[in-house]
């Protein structure tokens, strides 16, 4: 399996996978090739509950061409508990702020190849 692979079927499991650079230890989501830090490329996978609290969000309101199935929707950045990164993902049915206060704990529950991260708010 490639890491795309690994990393969505992770998501369908509602788990973040990430890589843990063997050189520096700095950790970082599965889809990157290189350490940040270092540039090695020798890593250990970690797993991570997909469960995090919102950081930002931006609200589609107005979903853009090919994206109308999903009626008003956030992108949101949310940290991962246990992790030392943030991630993005698809969050549907947010129309407004008050919806989604920052803080707010979100859960991962699948990956979709037009919007990516599926997350919904516990």
């Amino acid at each position: 399996m490639n890491r795309r692979s690994l990393f969505i079927e992770a998501a369908s499991r509602g788990k973040i996978l990430a890589n843990k650079c063997k050189k520096c230890n700095y950790s970082t989501l599965e889809t990157v090739y290189f350490c940040e830090k270092c540039s090695s490329d020798v890593f250990i996978t970690e797993e991570y509950a997909g469960l995090g609290n919102v950081v930002t969000f931006t609200i589609q309101s107005v979903a853009p061409e090919g994206f109308t199935d999903a009626g008003s929707y956030a992108w949101v950045v949310f940290k991962v508990d246990g992790a030392p990164f943030n991630v993005s993902g698809f969050l549907k049915g947010i129309h407004a702020p008050s919806d989604l206060p920052i803080g707010s704990k979100v859960q991962v529950t699948g990956f979709d190849e037009k919007h990516g991260l599926l997350l919904k708010r516990v």
